[in-house]
């Protein structure tokens, strides 16, 4: 079993290394449901770790249906953080309809190589979980990240099992979404999955004395200026201790 944490910092790729994680997923903005990171970032964070580290390519939050200009910027960060050092990229593109859309996904496979490619939870705004994923395999997508078409892994249950099933070993079926210490257990019982992809957080306090309270960056819906959000490291080592013993 392997153990992917999603993150978004620097010091969050640190903390996952030390917590015992076998991959990253390096993302920027996880309140979007997660970006494009900055290279500069990356670049820091590949320095620092010798972690595997997967990259995020999805130019904004959103739909998955791109426009020519931002399809172009996928292709150009693919290759950007292939020549960087990176071992897998994510990403996903859709038709209009919510089909996968074959013909731009292949043309960035193709160019990711001989990186890993993970094919991200556009998976589960497709309407058909079942012919989504024979439409990755003929792909040659190496792993899709999918909460079985539902809002949680707990909800979307039944389909991760069958997934799993299906899938045998041509594509690896990675669920995330909602696992926590609490639950990971119960998921694994039941899906035997070969990978699982986590978010644990933690805060830290801001190290500003100066606080204007009546300034924000960013609208309306936010998270507080002076909490800084990173992976916790504790919480990692609990997810991969239970990993370990199951």
């Amino acid at each position: 079993m392997k153990i992917e944490i999603c993150l978004e910092s620097i010091e969050s790729v640190i903390a996952a290394e030390k917590g015992g994680a076998d991959r990253v997923e390096f993302c920027a903005d996880l309140f979007e449901g997660g970006t494009t990171p900055s290279l500069g970032a990356f670049k820091v964070a590949r320095a620092n770790s010798s972690i595997t580290m997967s990259v995020m390519i999805r130019p904004r939050g959103g739909d998955f249906c791109y426009s020519d200009l931002e399809f172009a910027a996928m292709k150009e960060d693919i290759t950007l953080f292939k020549e960087a050092g990176a071992d897998c990229v994510v990403f996903g593109i859709l038709t209009p309809d919510g089909e996968i859309d074959s013909k731009r996904n292949k043309e960035l496979v193709e160019l990711a190589r001989p990186m890993e490619v993970t094919f991200h939870r556009a998976f589960d705004m497709t309407p058909n979980a079942e012919r989504s994923l024979e439409t990755l395999i003929g792909l040659g997508v190496d792993r899709v990240l999918t909460s079985g078409l539902e809002a949680t892994v707990i909800e979307g249950l039944e389909v991760l099992v069958a997934l799993v099933k299906q899938a045998g070993d041509r594509i690896i079926v990675m669920p995330g979404c909602g696992i926590t210490e609490r639950n990971f257990a119960f998921l694994d019982s039941k899906v035997k999955a070969k990978e699982y992809h986590v978010f644990v957080p933690g805060t830290t306090e801001s190290k500003m004395t100066y606080r204007p309270d009546h300034i924000y960056m960013g609208g309306m819906l936010r998270q507080a200026e002076f909490a800084i959000s990173h992976t916790d490291q504790n919480r990692v080592s609990t997810v991969t201790t239970i990993g370990a013993s199951l």
